[in-house]
């Protein structure tokens, strides 16, 4: 006899199912055990479904739990997804309680966004550009300005020996690498030079075309995007850690700014290191220079400093210096700003720095277009 109840209770709770046209009914109870044999079955019937519509009948579903909902609710998607309208009706109250309870958000399951055409598409993500990225960005810069001035007059607001430290981290760590490169890059000038001007007996224009380039061009642009690669994407890497970590919520929290704490020590350091790191940077491009005429068109380095005197302009020495303060108030800024960006963990650290360091040199080649046609016109 007890045999017997119990297979009456296990025929009850077995799910049974059918397909009659356009309409599937389920019975008894849809739960774990059965969820996954379900859906399965169905799909491979209905692989060929020609029909425009499905309707999944509950009339006859008398139990079901998370398990059976998230395979009705998959098994619609799928379904949806071959362009086929489907529905679900005549749920008792009991099971539609648990459709609603247990099934996915009315958000995640709407139909498609229809695709906006192109031009709408790209004024949007123009718009998005300028809120998102232009506007902080001035505002950004704005703060760190107001601030620079602010705690210029009154260093006792600032960190004891902050600003020396970044000083040492951002220009004066940086200093062999823009000294040997620069004095390559020199060379390299002076080398492909002397084969043209050889054939002309122009030999000693070497030294103006090497003296010029350096001071006035490839001096503070090349030592910028050295800087950038190497000092910009350690801000970046720096601030974007401390956002991660709530650092800067920490300092909030405290009372402090975190722009004054962690940015203005950066612009200081790097607007007190950057015009040496182009003046040395220059000498070591003018060196390689020199070492290129003597070697390849018999200049010695008394004639070419003599002629030095005739290249030198006090202007381009000026524009040099000018040069190398925008170039370094762009690369704090810049790293300071996707720095504060960042969103998400270490993966997020990594996308910013390097976002960070591309839009550094990016915008440092574009300021100095755009001084070279102020400073040269």
């Amino acid at each position: 006899m007890k045999n017997d109840n119990n297979k009456k209770i296990a025929s009850q709770n077995q799910l049974k199912y059918r397909l009659e046209g356009s309409t599937l009914y389920l019975y008894n109870s849809l739960n774990f055990a059965h969820s996954g044999d379900f859906v399965n079955d169905m799909l491979k019937r209905l692989k060929n479904y020609k029909s425009p519509e499905l309707i999944i009948n509950l009339a006859g579903l008398t139990e079901i739990d998370s398990a059976g909902v998230a395979a009705i609710f998959y098994l619609k998607r799928k379904i949806s997804e071959k362009n086929i309208d489907v529905s679900i009706t005549e749920a008792s109250n009991r099971v539609s309680k648990k459709l609603e309870l247990f099934g996915p958000d009315k958000a995640t399951t709407s139909s498609k966004v229809k695709k906006a055409p192109f031009l709408e598409s790209l004024a949007i993500r123009l718009q998005d550009f300028f809120t998102s990225y232009i506007s902080e960005f001035i505002l950004l810069s704005a703060d760190v300005f107001y601030w620079t001035l602010h705690d210029l007059f009154n260093p006792r607001s600032r960190r004891k020996g902050e600003v020396l430290n970044q000083a040492v981290l951002i220009g004066v760590n940086a200093t062999l690498i823009v000294v040997v490169m620069m004095f390559i890059i020199g060379l390299v000038i002076a080398l492909q030079s002397s084969a043209q001007l050889r054939h002309f007996g122009a030999n000693i224009f070497v030294v103006d075309l090497t003296v010029i380039a350096m001071m006035a061009q490839m001096g503070p642009l090349i030592t910028a995007i050295l800087v950038a690669g190497r000092s910009g994407s350690a801000i970046a890497a720096e601030i974007a850690t401390m956002k991660v970590t709530a650092e800067l919520d920490a300092l909030k929290t405290m009372g402090l700014n975190p722009i004054r704490f962690a940015v203005i020590p950066k612009i200081y350091g790097c607007l007190s290191t950057m015009p040496f790191l182009t003046i040395l940077a220059n000498i070591a491009g003018i060196a390689g220079g020199m070492l290129a005429a003597y070697l390849f068109l018999d200049i010695s380095p008394e004639v070419f400093i003599n002629r030095m005197g005739h290249s030198i302009y006090s202007k381009d020495i000026m524009t040099g210096i000018v040069k190398s303060l925008v170039y370094g108030s762009i690369i704090v800024l810049t790293g300071s700003f996707f720095g504060l960006r960042v969103k998400e963990g270490a993966e997020g650290v990594g996308k910013s720095t390097t976002v960070a360091v591309v839009v550094a040199i990016s915008l440092v080649i574009i300021a100095d277009s755009i001084m070279g046609l102020i400073f040269y016109t």
